[in-house]
């Protein structure tokens, strides 16, 4: 691995300072703010005994999410999209991403008829807000589970979720494959990626784009390889958190 120092002295295989704080929020039935260095996102999770009309029925639970900025989380503000009337289109893709990341690790069938909405709110952005989102999700979504558990909404017994799930950027910039993208960094990136790996190591998405020239499968290997070895980290992270006592 490359001895590349970063800006913030980080080498090029080393996340950002990762923090978990669950149970945040006292009035969700799971939540955790999470930290990638200075991005910061908040996860709640809300249990509701019930599913969507489209499911009723089916013996199977539903799980969804939704991303949200503040206005002052950039340098700049950016006004509500409630506010303007309509949700932005990357708003709506990172959502759906959230969403789908949560449902590639949880047996709905286990579930039961029960819904849970992950609500990811970025307090301050820094590069990374929906590979945290995805990551603190997870935590959040943990813990509303074991809610649903104790309230006897969900069978004693049943095995929800089979495995955890995090995500982190990657990206080329002056050449280097580098883990964990701050803003300053994700802004010059010739290549930018986005991977979500379940604990067991295995992919459920890999979004990456050449923003400059286009790479190559060494490069592509590369970059594959810092993110399943940042999301193992991350995963180690997430199991600290949700064996701590609250």
């Amino acid at each position: 691995m490359s001895e590349t120092v970063r800006a913030d002295g980080r080498t090029v295989d080393a996340l950002r300072p990762v923090v978990i704080e669950r149970g945040w929020s006292a009035q969700a039935e799971g939540s955790a703010l999470v930290s990638f260095g200075n991005t910061k996102v908040l996860c709640t999770a809300s249990f509701t005994n019930g599913v969507p009309r489209w499911l009723t029925g089916k013996g199977k639970g539903w799980v969804t999410a939704e991303y949200a900025m503040l206005p002052r989380a950039t340098n700049t503000r950016n006004d509500r999209e409630s506010v303007k009337g309509r949700i932005g289109g990357r708003t709506h893709e990172i959502s759906r991403l959230v969403g789908r990341a949560l449902r590639a690790v949880v047996d709905t069938k286990a579930l039961g008829e029960n819904t849970i909405v992950i609500d990811c709110d970025v307090l301050q952005a820094d590069g990374g807000t929906r590979t945290a989102a995805i990551t603190g999700a997870y935590v959040a979504l943990a813990d509303a589970i074991a809610w649903g558990r104790e309230k006897k909404f969900i069978a004693q017994k049943s095995t929800v979720l089979y495995d955890s799930v995090s995500a982190v950027s990657v990206g080329i910039i002056d050449g280097e494959p580098m883990v964990d993208l701050a803003y300053v960094e994700d802004v010059r990136a010739e290549t930018d990626m986005n991977i979500v790996v379940t604990g067991r190591g295995l992919f459920v998405e890999v979004q990456g784009t050449a923003e400059g020239a286009p790479f190559d499968k060494r490069e592509l290997d590369a970059l594959l390889e810092l993110g399943v070895n940042g999301c193992a980290q991350l995963r180690d992270i997430q199991t600290a958190a949700l064996e701590a006592a609250q």
